[in-house]
């Protein structure tokens, strides 16, 4: 099981999100899974540590001062205060507490306090038994957000949380958010009514507990001390009267001393934290996936801008509109117009007279159908380069401005280079086609007949047929470019035969859209790290698979507790009181009454060694 949740923690804290509040929550989970869940899951008979958290002005310091009957923690005086964190423990305990294994990322400071520090104080006290800390938190609804994340950060560490408000402050929305949390993960909750006046005595105690029974606490124990005016200073009232806190100290004793309440309250508290903890991998999962659907989607749409620019060019270059008039012009001074119905060979005879001379004098003819097939495959290529960039970088803006803004704006538009590829392409295809022609060439009288017209016109001849489909192409310039392509697939039959030229042609056409593939591709990557930043790190699946596997892990741990939020009562040591029916009950009556008899013999007994009076 702890293997399980450390899988979880690990790749939580690898997953990459984009939402930076989703990011923060990432955070939120790890700090807990570190600070509380994984050392506990790893010792259960571990001390417990109680934080006491609450809002501002709610005397979480005095009571704490008044249960240890000892001045551990500096009441703040200034409101809003920021105050250091105390961590009062017996010296049995301390060594754990300085330990890594309690809240590693907080660092430890010893001796007088320093209310700007947030370092964690740690103050070793026999006025509080072995097995059991409190945890003087700041205020969770300080005006400072370090402040207010710290509270958060240690009440997330808690295996018992004590929850001090006041009348004043019992109904605010920030109190029962801690408090609905609590509930939902089976948290071990105790609360404070403190400050309780006349006035307020006989409605809000009541009020307060139905808070918490609508809130999923009906169980949780909830003590209530009285105000009482003028404490500090040096006066004879430094501390509240013992006799105000003698229930909550009963309850926080009797669980310290009694192993098995200990463990079970571990349990409870471990079991929901890592059950919360689950849950709420289960948000990042599904914010994740939606992160991993957009950025898959944005690639999708990127890639289909360069699908579309490698469809136009191969349109371009089969539809038969680059052989316009000028070229076939001039494809005719090189193999003729001679009446091929009246006898192909006799045309072929003349037709090979007629390339010759043009290699005996200036191949100027050739040379120009040459220059305007290349340099018309060239435009097509770059052109449907720039386009695909133009429009990617436009989608980019429209749908992700965010991550457009943070990329290299040179994606605006295609390569620095592209002239440069689009021409190697053109060259290097058309030597791949001059060697497809030598290596088809196999018998002598192949090898005569395109030695007799010249590679470079048998060349010029097989793109001519590669580029030969007339759609798109009316009236004379159908009639002059399908004529002449026929004249040049005419001069390839000759010599290769028809089956061999349709496969030429055929291997041709594709080895032009690999190479075509190939380049868009390439100029298409430079995409990637625009969407790579939300595909880097953890993939919603494995988080999915680690979490499923924790889960379940936890559930066989913790079958009686995981996914179920026991109350205080059900829980409660032996020797600790269950919650009272209402709060004007107290110990001397209901069942409370044996118990705190019980419980304040036993202090007495403890004065001496443990400060206790």
């Amino acid at each position: 099981m702890l293997d399980a949740v450390r899988v979880v923690r690990d790749f939580v804290a690898g997953t990459r999100l984009s939402d930076s509040g989703v990011e923060a929550d990432a955070r939120a989970i790890v700090n807990q899974l570190d600070d509380y869940v994984l050392p506990r899951l790893a010792n259960l008979d571990a001390p417990l540590l109680a934080v006491i958290g609450g809002s501002t002005g709610s005397g979480k310091s005095t009571l704490v001062n008044a249960v240890l009957r000892e001045r551990v923690s500096n009441p703040g005086v200034i409101r809003p205060t920021t105050r250091q964190p105390v961590l009062v423990a017996n010296p049995a305990d301390a060594d754990w507490f300085n330990s890594p294994q309690v809240l590693p990322g907080l660092a430890r400071s010893h001796g007088a306090g320093n209310e700007q520090s947030t370092t964690l104080r740690i103050v070793p006290t026999g006025s509080i038994p072995e097995g059991l800390a409190l945890l003087d938190a700041p205020d969770f609804d300080s005006i400072d957000d370090r402040n207010r994340a710290l509270a958060s950060q240690l009440l997330a560490a808690a295996d018992l949380w004590v929850f001090v408000t006041t009348p004043a402050r019992y109904a605010d929305q920030l109190v029962w958010n801690f408090l609905h949390d609590a509930a939902s993960r089976g948290i071990e909750v105790v609360v404070v009514l403190n400050r309780l006046d006349e006035a307020s005595a006989d409605t809000v105690p009541d009020d307060l507990r139905r808070m918490m029974d609508e809130a999923g606490l009906h169980g949780a124990t909830v003590f209530t001390v009285p105000f009482v005016p003028d404490l500090g200073g040096d006066s004879p009232e430094e501390f509240l009267q013992d006799t105000l806190v003698a229930e909550l100290r009963s309850y926080l004793t009797g669980l310290a001393e009694d192993s098995a309440a200990r463990r079970a309250v571990a349990g409870k508290t471990v079991a929901g934290a890592a059950t919360g903890a689950i849950e709420k991998v289960e948000q990042l999962i599904d914010a994740r996936s939606r992160q991993e659907a957009f950025a898959s989607q944005l690639d999708s749409a990127i890639s289909e801008q360069y699908s579309t620019a490698h469809t136009h060019v191969i349109d371009a270059t089969s539809d038969g509109k680059m052989l316009r008039s000028e070229v076939m012009d001039r494809w005719q001074d090189v193999v003729g117009t001679s009446d091929i119905s009246r006898g192909f060979e006799r045309w072929f005879s003349q037709t090979m007279d007629k390339v010759g001379s043009f290699f005996t004098g200036e191949p100027a003819p050739l040379r120009e159908v040459e220059t305007e097939l290349e340099s018309g495959l060239h435009a097509v290529i770059v052109d449907a380069a720039d386009t695909a960039a133009a429009r990617s970088w436009s989608h980019i803006g429209s749908v992700a401005p965010d991550l457009r803004a943070d990329a290299d704006p040179a994606l605006a538009r295609s390569s620095a280079d592209i002239d440069e590829r689009a021409a190697a392409l053109v060259r290097d295809w058309q030597t791949a086609l001059l060697d497809r022609i030598q290596d088809t060439a196999g018998s002598k009288r192949q090898r005569a007949r395109a030695m007799s017209f010249g590679l470079n016109v048998l060349t010029v001849a097989l793109m001519l047929v590669v580029f030969a489909s007339t759609a798109g192409i009316t009236g004379s310039e159908a009639a002059i470019a399908g004529g002449s392509a026929v004249l040049g697939q005419k001069l390839l039959e000759t010599i290769f035969g028809e089956e061999t030229v349709r496969r030429m042609a055929s291997d041709a056409r594709n080895d032009l859209n690999e190479r075509l593939r190939d380049l868009l591709q390439s100029e298409r990557e430079r995409y990637y790290p625009v969407t790579d930043p939300l595909l880097e790190g953890t993939a919603a699946e494995e988080l999915t698979d680690a979490t499923n596997t924790a889960r379940t892990s936890v559930a066989e741990r913790f079958p009686e507790l995981a996914g179920t939020a026991k109350t205080s009562a059900e829980i409660a040591p032996a020797n600790s009181p269950s919650a009272p029916a209402s709060l004007e009950e107290s110990a001397e009556r209901g069942p409370l009454r044996d118990l705190f008899a019980q419980l304040r013999g036993g202090f007495k007994a403890k004065e001496d060694s443990n400060g206790f009076v």
